[in-house]
């Protein structure tokens, strides 16, 4: 199975200049956990997750009305193509410890995939089961 077959389509981004109070009214009103964050050219540069405006911005004591979304995002982004295994997939997400994943073609933003739209594939539940454990394993040896 490919990672077309289970990506996201819509995918809603925000601009690095924004403030983290726009993206955190954007994550609630959309009922996801991350954004892409894209450069005015939509190229992708980092991405924004609820845990990211907790520990960065809130945790911090910066001002979440304030604050700029490149703040305080994650820079360091792994991608998956549309035709990658899902299998592949969830193994970059548990060796790198992401829980989503953006999807790119020629250089452009196409999709977004996460556990739990691995874990919904039958075929490919396995996969996920095994890039969480990996992901909960390595959040238990750094306690």
């Amino acid at each position: 199975m490919k990672l077309r077959e289970i990506m996201t389509n819509q995918v809603v981004k925000i601009h690095p200049e924004e403030t983290v109070s726009v993206a955190a009214r954007i994550l609630e009103r959309n009922n996801i956990g991350a954004l892409p964050v894209c450069r005015q050219d939509g190229r992708l540069c980092g991405m924004l997750t609820d845990r990211d405006i907790v520990t960065r911005c809130l945790a911090a004591g910066k001002s979440p009305e304030s604050t700029r979304v490149r703040e305080v995002m994650t820079g360091k982004i792994y991608v998956g193509r549309p035709d990658m295994e899902v299998s592949v997939a969830a193994g970059l997400m548990g060796r790198e410890q992401v829980r989503r994943l953006p999807v790119m073609e020629n250089g452009n933003l196409c999709g977004m995939v996460s556990l739990g739209d691995i874990a919904r594939k039958e075929e490919s539940s396995m996969d996920a089961g095994d890039a969480l454990m990996e992901i909960s394993d390595h959040l238990s040896s750094r306690e």
